[in-house]
């Protein structure tokens, strides 16, 4: 028998997180192993993780603090290539699938989906790698694309890069994505070496990594270079 798929599942909200485990432990194929109160909380576990207890499936809130569903699909889809994220929010709207769709959400399920969607999105996305959505979500979808409202031309892409970091950090974080060392950026920018340094912890902090090449894979994913 193969092991059961590692499920895991990221809203604030206790009432949520119990309705929606409740379906997922109704199959012994399935195993919810990883469960997070926001998208901070949803990228710290997951570094601590080894590869044998990372999540094979995530489902992700949208609306939560500190760092939305969105920006976290978004970083996460850069430093973690083999986790499949599917949404799992009560919002319909063309915005919010839009930019979900964009981050790089691989389903997009409103949250009354019964167990066996949410079953069978697993297994469509792990065996297929198809996009399950639920079928309000998928009108929309088509609609959007019928007045090509997810072409780049008529839609600018969100920019987490301009909402997640101040005006400095984005400075020392391009020179370091370039090859620039802390002296050489402390050179530059005239201030400290010591400067430097705390704020390349702060920029590893909020993008939550751990080293340069994470960095730089996040960058060239979100196109902030």
């Amino acid at each position: 028998m193969s092991n059961p798929v590692r499920i895991g599942l990221t809203d604030d909200k206790p009432v949520n997180i119990s309705s929606i485990a409740d379906k997922i432990r109704q199959f012994e194929d399935l195993n919810l192993c990883f469960i997070a109160e926001n998208g901070h909380d949803c990228l710290e576990q997951l570094k601590g993780l080894p590869p044998d207890k990372v999540p094979q499936v995530i489902f992700m809130d949208l609306e939560m603090p500190e760092l939305d569903g969105v920006q976290t699909i978004s970083i996460a889809r850069a430093l973690y290539p083999e986790i499949f994220f599917i949404v799992l929010t009560v919002f319909d709207d063309e915005d919010k699938i839009f930019e979900a769709i964009k981050a790089g959400a691989h389903g997009y399920l409103l949250k009354d989906e019964s167990a066996i969607v949410l079953h069978n999105a697993i297994t469509n996305v792990l065996e297929t790698g198809g996009a399950p959505m639920s079928a309000a979500i998928a009108r929309k979808a088509f609609e959007m694309l019928g007045k090509s409202e997810l072409h780049p031309s008529t839609k600018t892409e969100t920019n987490f890069f301009d909402s997640l970091l101040t005006e400095r950090e984005k400075e020392i974080l391009l020179h370091t994505i370039n090859g620039y060392d802390a002296k050489r950026i402390a050179s530059i920018l005239d201030i400290s070496v010591l400067t430097i340094r705390k704020h390349i912890a702060n920029i590893y902090q909020k993008l939550h990594v751990n080293s340069k090449a994470q960095i730089i894979s996040l960058a060239h994913k979100n196109k902030w270079v």
